[in-house]
């Protein structure tokens, strides 16, 4: 009798083995799917166009030239930024950038009439004197909105400077 019950747990294990193992193959083959059945999705990527050029910029207070050598300058935007190697000189990217898109990635702010330095000192035009942007030596009012160009060079300009100190200024842009 013991032995037919030893044969009997011998049988059942085998069965229950058996059927845990034909289970676990038939889930594999199932979640596999066959070499003949595949399918192809294509997907469209919308990426901004890529350029390479460079423009240069230069701000002047009061007569003084403003440097931007601190390294909270440096490298804010992959897009549009300066680098500490040449701290005027503007790595353009991304194709369509405009004085707006490299601006808002500095410290310092502007407006048409105003302008906040990196130290935080605020500069309106007025009786001390008048803020003036010029593009490539021509004064402009909508410089934030135009596109930079490979070669150009702005110019921001605060005080009471003649025209001959701004061509001066327009000189010292790299």
């Amino acid at each position: 009798m013991n032995k037919i019950i030893a044969i009997l747990v011998i049988v059942i294990l085998l069965s229950f083995t058996e059927f845990i193992f034909y289970r676990s193959t038939q889930t594999v083959s199932q979640s596999t799917p066959a070499k003949n059945n595949v399918s192809a999705e294509i997907v469209e990527v919308s990426v901004a166009p890529v350029t390479d050029i460079q423009a240069s910029f230069a701000i002047f207070t009061n007569g003084t030239f403003r440097t931007f050598t601190a390294a909270m300058y440096h490298t804010l935007s992959q897009d549009v930024y300066i680098e500490a190697s040449n701290p005027n000189v503007i790595q353009v990217k991304k194709s369509g950038a405009t004085w707006n898109d490299f601006s808002s990635t500095l410290p310092v702010t502007h407006t048409s009439q105003c302008i906040t330095t990196g130290t935080r000192k605020l500069l309106c035009s007025g009786s001390k004197g008048t803020l003036q942007f010029f593009i490539n030596g021509v004064q402009s009012s909508t410089e934030l909105n135009q596109i930079m160009k490979d070669g150009d060079k702005l110019l921001i300009t605060f005080g009471t400077q003649s025209e001959a100190k701004i061509k001066q200024q327009i000189n010292k842009i790299p």
